[in-house]
C-alpha cells in the first residue's frame, strides 16, 4: 500500500470509475492484463465523483497550458483508479514503460510536452525514478472526446 498511502499524503483522492455521459457506449476495458503487462485504455480528467473534469475544449484557446497541466495529472489518478480496480493493489505496478499523450490542441499551439508533465510528474512523484520513469510521447490533436483538454494511454509491468 506504498503508492496509495504517498497519495494520502500529497492530499489526492482516487476518482470513481467513470460516469458514462447519456448515449456514450464504450465496449472494451479500461485495463487489459496479459502476462506481466497491462495496457490501459486512454483515460481523461474526472472529478471524485467519476464525472469528467472541465475545462474543457482546445488548449491554447478555450484552456490554457496551466489548466491542462492540470487535466493531466487529473488523468493520471483516473488511470490509477482503473489500475487499482483491476490489480487490486498500486503497488503491483513495478514499471511505468510507455505513456502516450494527446493534447485538444487549438491551432498553432506546440506546447504539448509540458502539458503532459502534468501525468509524468505526478506518476514520477509516486513511483519514484525507477519505476516511474517511462518512454513517452505527446502529441496535438485536432479533437477529443467529449472536449477533453487531454487523454492519455499507458503501459506498464506488472507482478505476475
Amino acid at each position: 500500500m506504498r503508492i496509495e498511502t504517498r497519495l494520502q499524503e500529497l492530499g489526492l483522492v482516487l476518482p470513481e470509475p467513470l460516469k458514462l455521459p447519456h448515449g456514450l457506449r464504450l465496449p472494451f476495458h479500461w485495463v487489459r492484463v496479459r502476462g506481466n503487462r497491462a495496457y490501459i485504455s486512454g483515460h481523461g480528467p474526472l472529478l471524485p465523483d467519476g464525472t469528467t473534469a472541465g475545462p474543457f475544449g482546445k488548449v491554447g484557446a478555450e484552456v490554457t497550458a496551466e489548466q491542462a497541466y492540470v487535466s493531466a495529472r487529473l488523468t493520471a489518478l483516473s488511470i490509477l483508479s482503473s489500475l487499482k480496480r483491476e490489480l487490486g493493489d498500486l503497488d503491483h505496478v513495478t514499471a511505468w514503460l510507455r505513456v502516450f499523450g494527446m493534447v485538444n490542441s487549438a491551432p498553432g499551439f506546440t506546447n504539448q510536452p509540458n502539458v503532459i508533465n502534468g501525468f509524468s510528474d505526478l506518476i514520477i512523484d509516486l513511483y519514484g525514478p525507477a519505476a516511474g520513469q517511462h518512454a513517452r510521447s505527446a502529441i496535438g490533436v485536432a479533437e477529443l472526446p467529449l472536449g477533453l483538454p487531454v487523454e492519455i494511454e499507458a503501459e506498464v509491468e506488472i507482478k505476475a
